[in-house]
This record gives structure tokens, C-alpha cells and sequence, in this order.
């Protein structure tokens, strides 16, 4: 049977979305804030595995679809400063889905080849098919953002790729892409105190890395800059959704939420048999 919500108020999606031509203030955005959902860890984790089924179920269907021809797939794009759980929210949602509908990439420093073609290039290749759901930790708006902040490229070059960004998301959402860009809002404490377990835990001092505090030395740079993409590349077709991160618990069940009100507008159904039933049931009986 399928998952389905009963409405009660506005949508997440309604709530954390940045409106197209809005210019975001992250200062104004709460990274500890509890917008909507669960008021605490154990409701949230409850609130969040109560969600496992409905979003698999969303998923098969999805999947199945595919087999019919129907090109339909959605993609969750992942951005955030250091620490924000990228990595963590890519294993959370990768976990309640079948792995063989998932299409996972981590995207790291551009390789020589990557460097050889235009910055969409290595995105494109890594987009899921139809019925897969895309997860991207970081995406090509590494190329508005480090690349903004650390000058890898001229200004001008960035400036261009704002409306290149939004030209290549319209075309995946006229293909059946259904795009959802989420930046995780971790705040300046909460990030030191995570970079502070990382040293103070020896599982965990593999994930440290020097460079990670001349980035942190970088963060009014670095918020300038994801609030000028959120302005200049949320849109109607692909808009951005800005989740609180300093809770955890919380991030998993805004995410995971944000993905099933998606999977619920695509409304994914099993296609119907290209093949005599009847007739198929008969033979095995027969035999």
C-alpha cells in the first residue's frame, strides 16, 4: 500500500525554500532553529525512521516506473561549510533506500582531465537515470563558491556561471530531473566544536585536515558567497532550501522530509502489466 501524509500546515518545502529573486540573509537564518517538525532528539529520531518506509515505498515505485519508460528521477544536491554533514546526510538517506536505485558521488578537487572541460562536464557524467534517485555531496556550485572565495578563476568568469547553472538546471528539470539543493546552515560555534572532537578523538582525527582552518579563516567570504548563489540560483525550477545543521537529528529529518514531499509530487505508481496476466497465471498453474 502506499505512504501516504495527511496535509497539516505548510509544507517544509514551503518553509525552508528560498524564494527566486529573494536575497538570503543567512545571519537571519537560525542554524540551531527547530522551524517546523520535531521539537527534540528522540521525537526527531523517531519522526525520521518513521519516515524509512514511505520513502522506500516512494523509491520502488520510482524505480518501477523507470522499467516503463518514464524518465523521471530526482537528484539531492548537498552544499555546506566543513562540517555542516554532508558526508553524514548522503549515509542517513543513502540507508533508507535501495542501493541499487542510488546514485551516489562525492565530489573532490577537479582531476587534470576535469580541468581539461568545462566545469558542468564532471556533473553531467554523474546524474542519475531514469528512477534513480542522485545523491551529490558538493555539486557544481563548488565552481561559484571556492572558486569565488579563493579566486581560482576571474570574477567575471564566476558572474558567468551563475546563469550557466541555472540554464543547465532548467534543461535536467525538462528531462524529468526533479532537483533538490539543499544547503546545510552550520553555525560558526557549532563547526568549532565538531573540528574540536575531530582532535580530541583518535577515530575520528582522519577526517581533520590543517586546510580545514584556513577555510574556517575564510567564513565571512565564504557566506557572502553562498548567499549570493542561493540569490542568484534559486529558482522556480530548481529552488534552494536552507536546513538548520547544528542539530543533527534535526538535519536528518528536515532532509529526509524535504525528500519525501518531492518523491510525493512526482507520485510515482507500479506500471501496469505490458503482458497477459491471465494467461501467465494459467501456464503456471498448468505445469
Amino acid at each position: 500500500m502506499a505512504h501516504t501524509q495527511e496535509p497539516s500546515g505548510p509544507s517544509l518545502s514551503s518553509l525552508l525554500r528560498v524564494a527566486p529573486g529573494e536575497r538570503p540573509s543567512l545571519a537571519w537564518r537560525d542554524p540551531g532553529g527547530l522551524p517546523a517538525g520535531p521539537r527534540d532528539k528522540a521525537a526527531g529520531t523517531a519522526a525520521t525512521a518513521a519516515l524509512a518506509d514511505r520513502l522506500a515505498s516512494l523509491q520502488e515505485r520510482l524505480y518501477a516506473q523507470a522499467t516503463a519508460g518514464d524518465r523521471r528521477r530526482l537528484l539531492l544536491v548537498l552544499q555546506g561549510m566543513d562540517t555542516s554533514g554532508k558526508g553524514g546526510t548522503v549515509k542517513h538517506v543513502s540507508g533508507m533506500f535501495d542501493p541499487s536505485g542510488c546514485r551516489v558521488k562525492a565530489f573532490k578537487a577537479p582531476t587534470p582531465e576535469e580541468l581539461a572541460h568545462p566545469f558542468l562536464w564532471r556533473v553531467a557524467r554523474a546524474l542519475p537515470l531514469p528512477g534513480e534517485i542522485g545523491l551529490f555531496d558538493r555539486s557544481h556550485y563548488e565552481d561559484v563558491l571556492i572558486a569565488r572565495v579563493r579566486g581560482l578563476v576571474p570574477r567575471k568568469v564566476v558572474a558567468r556561471r551563475y546563469d550557466r547553472i541555472n540554464r543547465f538546471e532548467q534543461a535536467l528539470v525538462d528531462d524529468g530531473v526533479t532537483v533538490v539543493k539543499v544547503f546545510l546552515h552550520i553555525s560558526w560555534e557549532e563547526q568549532r566544536a565538531r573540528l574540536l572532537r575531530r582532535l580530541d578523538d583518535p577515530t575520528k582525527r582522519w577526517k581533520f585536515d590543517p586546510r580545514d582552518l584556513d577555510e574556517r579563516a575564510l567564513w565571512p567570504a565564504y557566506q557572502e558567497a553562498y548567499e549570493r548563489a542561493l540569490h542568484r540560483c534559486s529558482t522556480e525550477a530548481a529552488p534552494w532550501f536552507v536546513v538548520p545543521a547544528d542539530r543533527k537529528w534535526y538535519r536528518d529529518w528536515a532532509v529526509s522530509t524535504l525528500l519525501a514531499e518531492h518523491l510525493e509530487a512526482i507520485g510515482p505508481r507500479y506500471p501496469a502489466a505490458d503482458f497477459d496476466v491471465d494467461e501467465c497465471r494459467a501456464r503456471l498453474i498448468s505445469r
